[in-house]
Order: structure tokens, then sequence, then C-alpha cells
């Protein structure tokens, strides 16, 4: 970078990059239980699995984000995920491993994997 120009031409383009990722209609949503009892059982590892798969595989219509307390915690890690047009689905006792599976075959193939969901 040799410019203060050239700086906010990079600035601009992520933020373009970030609005996209956020606003698009066909934005998929990945969330991860980070509430105090979810780092416990770890939440930070299932956070990161699903960070360097994203990034790696550049899935650019896929937000991943974070958000406290989501009341099932013997079921921490927990994970939702919301593709649009669909219901939510909330997966539990989650790890790095699964949290791989769960980008491969649901956010990828669009099959959810039904043995790490939450059942009533």
């Amino acid at each position: 970078m040799k410019s203060l120009e050239e700086l906010q031409a990079i600035r601009d383009r992520k933020k373009a990059e970030i609005n996209n990722r956020t606003t698009g209609e066909n934005n998929i949503r990945i969330i991860v239980g980070m509430a105090t009892c979810g780092i416990a059982a770890g939440a930070r590892p299932v956070l990161q699995a699903f960070g360097e798969e994203i990034e790696s595989r550049k899935l650019e219509n896929v937000t991943l984000g974070q958000t406290g307390c989501i009341g099932l915690c013997k079921y921490e890690p927990i994970v939702e995920v919301f593709v649009p047009g669909q219901d939510k689905v909330t997966y539990v006792h989650m790890d790095a491993k699964k949290a791989r599976e769960v980008i491969t075959s649901h956010i990828l193939n669009g099959k959810p994997i039904a043995e790490y969901t939450y059942k009533e």
C-alpha cells in the first residue's frame, strides 16, 4: 500500500463484500451459542472450524455469527443454521469435526444432518 487512496479503495471494497454477505436474500446464517455454558462446553473450536471452512471454501453467501445463551445448556455447544425459505435447524453437542460436516452436508448440499439436531 503506497497511498491513502489505495487504503480507502481496499476499505470500500471490503465494505461492499460485507454488505453483500449480510444483506443478500440468499444469505445463509450460522449462529454459534457463545455464552459461558457454550464456551465451557467447547464452542470456541466450533466457531473457529466454521470460520475456517467458510473462508477456505470462499462461501460468500454464508454469514457466521455468535449469540449468548440459547437456553438449552445441557446440549451445548449449540449451533443454529438459518437457510432462507427453510425452517431453522438447531445442532447440538457440536465439535469441530461435526461443524465441518455441517458445512459439507447442510450448507453445500442442502442436507441437514438429523443425528446432530435437537429433538424435543
